[in-house]
């Protein structure tokens, strides 16, 4: 099977990446730099959200066009990273989380329009997503024994939050994520998860705490700590990623929930 991996920032190429072939995938939302190879044993089609040398910032980042690139170059299940602020106090710096909720309430693309691949009225296919949970627990399950297989723990559940950038946020819209339970925030995800749930890609999503959220402590995370834990998550991140394909395998995991369609 092979295994789309979409990496976010400070991770910008796999490491170690065995045979790698660069690439640009044409879709109906634009052209995708992806790079196949092999890694950790498995076929693998790799995106970079932002880029060499963080070219595009979140804002920036065309979600429709790197979910489809994935799908239509061979993806079957998507793994995906982010560096991630705490709204939770609990978290510490450096922890790993395997989310398995997700708020998105706005649901919308960086540039304000609705996320959701069916953008054509009486278009074939169109419809709704319908889930319980928006990742795919096969997949979570190999996150978190794959961080297990190489020494790291993972925190097994949280609510990810997605808000917008680039900025990051004020004390009182944490205060409001840290209400509805978030357990930690960051500027990509919220679209992956709704458009591989809707392209039915399963999608994981790990995370890797790098600061606390606006207000969460009493003294902020400093910048140069948050960018040191940035430079340390692509070995985490990377590592754990590894130890999930190799504990995947030939494993197909079903689409997460069920659709509701219209001819």
């Amino acid at each position: 099977m092979t295994v789309g991996i979409i990496t976010g920032s400070g991770t910008y190429a796999l490491p170690g990446l065995e045979d790698p072939v660069p690439g640009t995938v044409q879709t109906r939302y634009g052209q995708v730099e992806v790079t196949a190879g092999r890694w950790h044993g498995a076929d693998v089609l790799h995106v970079s959200r932002h880029g060499e040398g963080h070219a595009r910032l979140s804002s920036q980042v065309n979600h429709l066009a790197n979910v489809l690139a994935l799908r239509e170059a061979g993806a079957r299940a998507v793994l995906a990273a982010t560096v991630c602020g705490a709204v939770d106090p609990g978290l510490e710096l450096g922890e790993l989380v395997v989310f398995d909720d997700l708020h998105f309430l706005a649901n919308r693309l960086p540039d304000g329009s609705i996320c959701s691949l069916h953008q054509q009225p009486g278009a074939p296919g169109r419809g709704h997503w319908v889930y319980e949970g928006p990742f795919s627990e096969p997949l979570r399950r190999a996150l978190l024994d794959g961080a297990a297989a190489v020494g790291l723990t993972a925190r097994d559940g949280g609510c990810y939050g997605h808000v917008d950038g680039p900025r990051f946020n004020t004390r009182a819209e944490i205060r409001m994520l840290g209400g509805c339970g978030v357990g930690a925030v960051s500027q990509t995800a919220g679209p992956e998860t709704v458009l591989c749930g809707e392209a039915e890609l399963p999608y994981a999503l790990l995370g890797y705490v790098t600061d606390y959220a606006n207000g969460v402590k009493q003294e902020a995370t400093p910048i140069e700590q948050l960018t040191e834990l940035m430079g340390r998550s692509t070995a985490a991140l990377a590592a754990t990623l590894g130890g999930a394909l190799e504990l995947i395998g030939d494993l197909l995991p079903p689409p997460t929930g069920t659709h509701i369609r219209w001819p």
